[in-house]
């Protein structure tokens, strides 16, 4: 693999995680706006909490291969 693939590689990888970031944010506020206003139980709530935060542990796993491949490519 060419040092051109893994560039494109780690902007692919960065812009997922950047999106992934961004829509889970807009999607949890909107969740707890939602629930609010329709005056959901707070279990199902949380269960957009536990999810935000699988999203945002993925994008930090994503965001540390990312890391990783900068230091080997440095090298």
């Amino acid at each position: 693999m060419g040092e051109r693939d893994k560039d494109l590689q780690m902007a692919r990888k960065g812009r997922t995680a950047g999106v992934v970031i961004a829509a889970t944010m807009l999607i949890w506020m909107a969740a707890q706006w939602l629930g609010g206003q329709m005056g959901w139980p707070v279990r199902f709530v949380f269960l957009f909490d536990l999810a935000a935060i699988a999203a945002l542990i993925w994008a930090l796993v994503v965001t540390y291969q990312i890391w990783r491949l900068r230091q080997n490519n440095q090298r």
